[in-house]
């Protein structure tokens, strides 16, 4: 597989977590959730480097974290921007300029294994792009302002969409490129491809690769993380 370059968006201010702070300095089994996540990739042989992207009053702890765990794929970790969107861009734009394919993961989805990642890479190999994601298992309603149900959404067809995503520089400079200049806000990487026309592949995720956000989750990803620990 080709070498990658990994940009971990890690400037979310957390509010739904309630902890006063960015949630990814949260601990999780006795780590701050964001060095779970940066490890995934640092022990990986596949990946280059990383470029974390935090907000201006976290730079400084995400430095002491880069070097106090010693990862030394980690090239910059640079200023995001308003929103999340803004703050991948910076990342890529971060990214040597030999990267030609990046991965998006969020900070604060710290239990993707390895196995899974260089799975997803080793099926995504031959697309331009490519999101990780699960079936849905609820039945999905689409709602009027007025709280009426106007349809019921075919389930079969529904994802509920993770990270990583995949992409050829090109393509995903291209539609961060456009999206800037005309305004455009996607709610994740893959819908500025899509708005532009580019087909984006699927592949399937894992249940266990939850992303968190409330107390609720970081709850879900200790007893994960325990019931790992216990296999080994």
């Amino acid at each position: 597989m080709a070498k990658y370059g990994i940009v971990i968006p890690a400037a979310g201010q957390g509010k739904r977590m309630g902890a006063g702070y960015n949630k990814q300095f949260l601990a999780l089994m006795g780590e701050p959730i964001l060095v779970h996540t940066v490890r995934i990739f640092q022990e990986s042989n596949v990946v280059s480097e990383i470029v974390i992207v935090g907000s201006n009053d976290d730079i400084s702890v995400i430095d002491d974290l880069v070097h106090h765990h010693k990862f030394d794929k980690v090239s910059a970790i640079c200023k995001g921007g308003v929103q999340r969107q803004d703050s991948v861009r910076a990342g890529v734009q971060a990214l040597s300029p030999t990267i030609q394919r990046v991965v998006v993961h969020d900070g604060a989805r710290p239990l993707l294994t390895l196995e899974e990642f260089h799975r997803f890479l080793g099926a995504a190999e031959k697309f331009p792009s490519a999101i990780m994601a699960i079936p849905v298992k609820d039945t999905i309603k689409q709602v009027l302002a007025t709280g009426e149900v106007s349809l019921t959404l075919p389930r079969e067809y529904l994802r509920a969409v993770q990270t990583p995503q995949v992409f050829d520089r090109g393509i995903l400079e291209e539609a961060h490129y456009r999206a800037v200049s005309e305004g455009y806000y996607g709610t994740d990487d893959a819908s500025l491809l899509e708005w532009i026309g580019y087909p984006v592949q699927v592949i399937e995720g894992s249940q266990e690769n939850i992303k968190v956000t409330t107390p609720e989750d970081l709850w879900l990803a200790e007893r994960i993380l325990a019931q790992r620990l216990a296999r080994l």
